[in-house]
């Protein structure tokens, strides 16, 4: 298998432990070994060594213009360094701000407006990721960022790669942008990335676990506290709206019987500055057992935000290489399902695994090419 071309938009805490996390596993070549931490050493012939990472923009003055290497490291970045990195050769270019930087974000942002400073004007996107030969454009951007995210989408398409939506503004479930890539002959994977162990994924499982023994959830809730950007981000109320639409539906789904929307509460809460990356989430879940006994659930889950969906990213990276290297377009609804909390088909975990390996394997795979299992 040849490698993986990949662009990075948003040179943040996640990206900063995908980077890590690329360089620290690219050594393993086969499955032999569980590595903790990875779903899969090896995925549709790809190794982790075989993601490799072209290009990258950010707006941040602190990072553009810098190696990657370094930018990832910068002082609005706060995520677990688990690996020295190497220089990777890939200077951040400047990206395009939009509505990329919120209220809050940019108190701790410089975005250098002089015209005769590095960093001050976008750079040429589409060439960029032309002439890197990028395969699969990632998206880091900050919550909240539509239109910019739909700005880079454009980008995309026009230079003909792949994409991996990381972030909740519905790209890969609208049947408009599904249209386009499939035009194009682009496979995607989105919307909103799942952690391997976070909060959203557990409280799906014990949602369903409840729903499964008989239980009935009377309600519930989830609330979510952390001190990196995406929490300082994530203050501003108005950029949460498809933040909370995606944890709750994302939940919502693996009931029969869909809570009613004033019994479930599902949202980012506060930022805790002390806290940096190590995001901590108190989930309850109220029901009632046989004879309508009561039953109380309350659990707290504490992780390191970032690295906890890098594994999930690598995944999905090759899952989409995968896709396009078999010619497929349009959302990948499989490895989407398995990997986001918002894709264009929800199912059961257990079965979007299996859908996602069956992918993996080749199994399943239509015949006409301008759709995707």
């Amino acid at each position: 298998m040849g490698k993986i071309n990949v662009a990075i938009i948003g040179v943040g805490n996640c990206s900063s432990s995908l980077v890590q996390g690329i360089q620290k596993y690219s050594e393993i070549q086969d499955n032999e070994i569980k590595v903790p931490g990875l779903m899969n050493n090896i995925l549709g012939g790809y190794s982790i060594g075989d993601v490799n990472v072209v290009a990258a923009f950010d707006v941040d003055k602190d990072k553009v213009g810098k190696d990657l290497s370094e930018a990832i490291f910068t002082k609005n970045n706060n995520a677990l360094k688990f690996h020295d990195v190497a220089k990777t050769g890939v200077t951040v270019e400047r990206g395009m701000t939009h509505d990329g930087v919120g209220e809050y974000l940019a108190d701790i942002i410089e975005i250098d407006k002089d015209k005769d400073s590095v960093g001050s004007e976008t750079s040429d996107i589409i060439q960029i990721l032309r002439d890197k030969k990028v395969d699969v454009v990632i998206n880091y951007l900050p919550v909240g960022s539509e239109q910019a995210t739909k700005w880079y989408v454009e980008q995309v398409l026009a230079a003909g790669c792949a994409f991996v939506n990381c972030i909740p503004v519905f790209i890969a479930r609208e049947d408009y942008w599904q249209k386009r890539f499939k035009d194009k002959g682009l496979p995607i994977v989105g919307d909103d990335i799942k952690s391997q162990v976070g909060a959203t994924i557990v409280h799906r499982v014990l949602t369903r676990l409840f729903n499964d023994r008989g239980c009935k959830i009377s309600r519930t809730y989830q609330l979510n506290t952390g001190g990196n950007t995406d929490f300082l981000n994530m203050i501003e109320k108005s950029r949460l709206k498809y933040k909370k639409i995606s944890k709750t539906e994302s939940v919502q789904s693996q009931l029969d019987v869909p809570l009613d929307p004033k019994e479930i509460h599902i949202g980012p809460s506060d930022y805790v500055p002390w806290q940096k990356d190590n995001k901590v989430a108190f989930i309850r879940i109220e029901g009632e057992g046989f004879g309508g006994a009561p039953i109380n659930l309350e659990m707290r889950l504490s992780v390191q935000d970032s690295p906890n969906s890098a594994g999930v990213v690598i995944d999905a990276i090759r899952c989409v290489a995968l896709a396009r290297e078999r010619g497929l377009a349009g959302p990948l609804n499989s490895a989407s399902s398995y990997y986001m909390k918002t894709p264009p088909v929800q199912h059961r975990d257990h079965i979007a695994r299996d859908l996602t390996n069956e992918f993996i394997r080749g199994e399943n795979i239509k015949a006409n090419k301008s759709t995707i299992n």
